[in-house]
């Protein structure tokens, strides 16, 4: 009988750790035994615990069997003879050059639901401190809206974070804010002229009237794709831009350029609010040169071997030896005129990320593949031994299959796509709960929305394209963010009408004997190894995976046996809801989706 939360002691974070390691001293009696010098590093590095029909867990002794001079089969039929039971352990056996173990369920359930009452909100992730993480991610031009193009940056930096940070380390994201840029100039270019002295071709398709409730990201960010395609055509308007740009970065522009800014990004971030992305800290590109930072790298580049003058008295770097393509090989860093451009700067932005983090993070867009290899051939260069770590993303394909682009006006903002899912979401709400009040139902269609879009991105790995589906991503039923809510609402409810005041006592694991019940043991033991993972690899995609089996297996155990009513089986079943609506909601959290109560 499991032990109230009272009298347990302190509890590891993974019910995994304590059964492996019962399991490795047992491989290495075994491999005594039978004559065989295996270290227990060794043996614990050889496990394969992704499991599958034969077993849990399982050893390939392909390595073991050269060394030891046997054929693969036969080392690992001998292991599985010499094999002494434990506890943890229900079955072994060999199956060719395989050791397949399965593990007692018995002993999975007390290690998992134990950990899950210790840690309840915690559990899955570790206890710190770990490193210091700095994830930079979204850092869109403060030029209009976000776009849908640009949401997948934001939805898979902020997992990253979120993840670390259940993994105990102390992690600040970052907004770079790119102040200096032609782009933002362009928009002070516009503005800063009467409306009514705009160019024709900006004002016809830019200047409309002002809605009641105005955003100013939209307000302001309107003509900048008409101001792109002009400037193409007017050279004299190319020329006052380029006046503008380095007024800007003297430090000389007008005050309008960071009241203009600061209003298109506030915007953007409550766009992003929506789907619960939020930043720690900004850091405006125009900061790197008034503290210095960006004359410091000037210096430090300028007296390299591979520095070169060019013509007009611009310096560049001969980055040749790096195989960059041959157009990238040689990086102009400062301008003949002594200003810097957005390399320098971004390299003096990431020395600084990387003089305060263990670990710096940058999440990037495909189209920023080469900068992130040039990135890196400047600090080969200058010598530093940090990286950055770059998590490279595909794009998220337009309804015609192209990417989308703010500059070419082909941009759907992100709002739009949130509306619509809000919308969607409501149409399915409606269906489903006719009793529901109107505010209920505003409530729950606004995070189920968003919920789905967010979860709709990060299911599909990074370096591959999002082609959005609408069917797909709002489904109740298939693997989408609605299913999983739909699956934490579903435990909650179960739990609300038990009348029960507390469910993590008065279980016993021995009465976990359907396979719906052990299925769904086996996958809430998996969290902890699953977010491990997606902290080494950023394959936050992962994640989501997990989140869809949860809410799958724990579903097919609602639909296998009863909880309610199920006589002396009751407090047993409903410790299992529990644990599976509090990792469900952790996974929730860890997603950035909203947890619902009710659905």
């Amino acid at each position: 009988m499991a032990k109230p939360d009272s009298e347990r002691g302190p509890v590891s974070p993974d019910p995994w750790t304590p059964i492996l390691e019962e399991l490795v001293d047992g491989l290495e009696a075994s491999a005594r035994r039978i004559g065989l010098g295996a270290e227990r590093a060794v043996l614990a590095s050889l496990l394969d615990l992704e499991g599958g029909p034969q077993g849990d867990v399982a050893l390939p002794v392909h390595r073991l069997a050269g060394p030891a001079g046997r054929p693969p089969a036969e080392l690992a039929a001998e292991l599985a003879r010499s094999w002494a039971p434990i506890r943890s352990i229900e079955d072994v056996r060999a199956d060719g050059a395989f050791v397949n173990f399965r593990i007692s369920t018995l002993r999975l359930a007390q290690e998992t639901l134990e950990r899950i009452a210790a840690r309840r909100g915690r559990y899955g992730g570790q206890d710190g401190p770990g490193p210091r993480t700095i994830v930079e991610h979204t850092s869109a031009n403060p030029t209009g809206p976000l776009h849908v193009g640009r949401v997948r940056n934001g939805v898979i930096g902020d997992t990253v974070a979120r993840v670390a940070r259940a993994m105990g380390e102390s992690v600040t994201t970052q907004y770079y804010v790119d102040d200096l840029g032609r782009q933002a100039a362009m928009i002070t270019w516009i503005w800063s002229k009467p409306p009514d002295q705009w160019p024709p071709e900006i004002a016809a398709a830019a200047l409309i009237p002002e809605p009641a409730v105005r955003r100013d990201d939209a307000y302001y960010g309107r003509p900048y794709p008409f101001v792109s395609a002009y400037l193409k055509d007017h050279p004299d308007a190319q020329a006052e831009l380029a006046d503008l740009v380095q007024r800007i970065e003297e430090g000389h522009g007008p005050s309008l350029h960071r009241e203009l800014a600061e209003k298109i990004l506030a915007g953007m971030l409550a766009t992003l609010a929506r789907i619960n992305v939020r930043f720690d800290t900004f850091v405006w590109e125009s900061s790197l040169l008034t503290d210095g930072s960006v004359d410091a790298v000037l210096r430090r580049l300028n007296e390299l071997p591979s520095s070169l003058t060019e013509e007009n008295g611009a310096r560049a770097l001969d980055l040749s030896r790096y195989g960059l393509p041959k157009e990238s090989s040689r990086v102009v860093y400062q301008r003949g005129n002594g200003t810097s451009l957005y390399i320098t700067r971004d390299v003096a932005y990431h020395l600084k990320k990387m003089r305060s983090a263990d670990r710096v993070i940058d999440v990037l867009g495909q189209d920023h593949r080469l900068h992130a290899r040039t990135l890196n051939a400047f600090f080969e260069e200058l010598g530093e031994e940090h990286r950055p770590i770059f998590i490279i993303y595909q794009d998220i394909l337009a309804h015609a299959g192209g990417r989308m682009s703010t500059r070419g006006g082909s941009a759907v903002w992100l709002d739009q796509l949130l509306d619509d899912a809000v919308e969607r979401a409501r149409g399915e709400v409606r269906d489903r709960w006719e009793s529901l009040e109107a505010a209920e139902v505003d409530r729950i269609a606004e995070a189920v929305g968003t919920g789905a879009v967010r979860f709709h991105i990060l299911r599909v790995a990074p370096e591959k394209p999002v082609p959005f589906d609408w069917e797909q991503a709002l489904s109740f039923e298939g693997r989408s963010g609605p299913f999983v809510q739909y699956s934490y609402a579903r435990a909650g409810s179960i739990l609300r009408k038990s009348e029960a005041t507390e469910f993590f006592v008065g279980y016993d694991p021995a009465r976990y004997t359907s396979e719906s019940e052990q299925a769904l043991i086996r996958v809430l033991a998996r969290l902890p190894r699953v977010l491990r993972g997606v902290l080494r690899t950023n394959h936050v995609q992962n994640l989501a995976g997990y989140a869809h089996d949860l809410a799958d297996e724990f579903n097919r155990f609602y639909h296998a046996v009863p909880v309610l009513t199920s006589g002396a089986e009751r407090p047993s079943r409903l410790t299992l809801v529990a644990a599976a609506h509090q990792v469900l909601g952790n996974v929730l959290d860890l997603m950035g989706i909203e947890r619902l109560e009710r659905m």
